[in-house]
């Protein structure tokens, strides 16, 4: 499986904690960087990471900030690209399991490393359920195509 990963100087330590982890297991990685703790903007890395699964170089994405929020928010705005903010397992599974996301989200400040590489470990291997969910997914899609004139109530 290929994963893409990327942080902000403030997500830097545990970006290299879970990319040296995603290395041992046997993922094929892309780091987009940052690559040192040198203030930088994490729109940048969060939308490297989203283009390169939006575009299919790679099978799923990870991105880290101080909170997870802001990056995640980037993240969000790339077409085809679904993710969530991590905090421990149960969001890794309910992110992907409800909302077939696609990148993982973690804050540094607020989620231990031990934590975070289980959790990541749980995102990477949890199916989505499909069903009821294929519905909202494909919603999803739609306001990537076009959000100003998406319809959640159509007749």
């Amino acid at each position: 499986m290929k994963v893409a990963i990327g942080s902000d100087h403030a997500g830097f330590a545990l970006k290299e904690t879970l990319r040296l982890w995603l290395l041992d297991a046997g993922y094929e990685v892309t780091d987009v960087g940052t690559f040192n703790s040198d203030r930088c903007d994490y729109p940048k890395f969060g939308a490297m990471v989203a283009r390169a699964v939006a575009e299919d170089q790679v099978d799923a994405g990870v991105v880290v900030c101080g909170s997870g929020q802001g990056i995640c928010m980037a993240v969000n705005k790339v077409p085809g690209a679904r993710g969530g903010v991590i905090r421990d397992s149960q969001d890794a599974i309910m992110t992907r399991r409800h909302n077939n996301a696609n990148v993982a989200s973690f804050g540094e400040q607020y989620t231990e490393p031990s934590v975070a590489v289980e959790a990541l470990e749980v995102f990477l291997t949890t199916p989505f359920d499909g069903g009821r969910h294929q519905a909202r997914v494909e919603m999803l899609a739609q306001l990537d195509i076009n959000a100003r004139e998406f319809d959640p109530l159509p007749d």
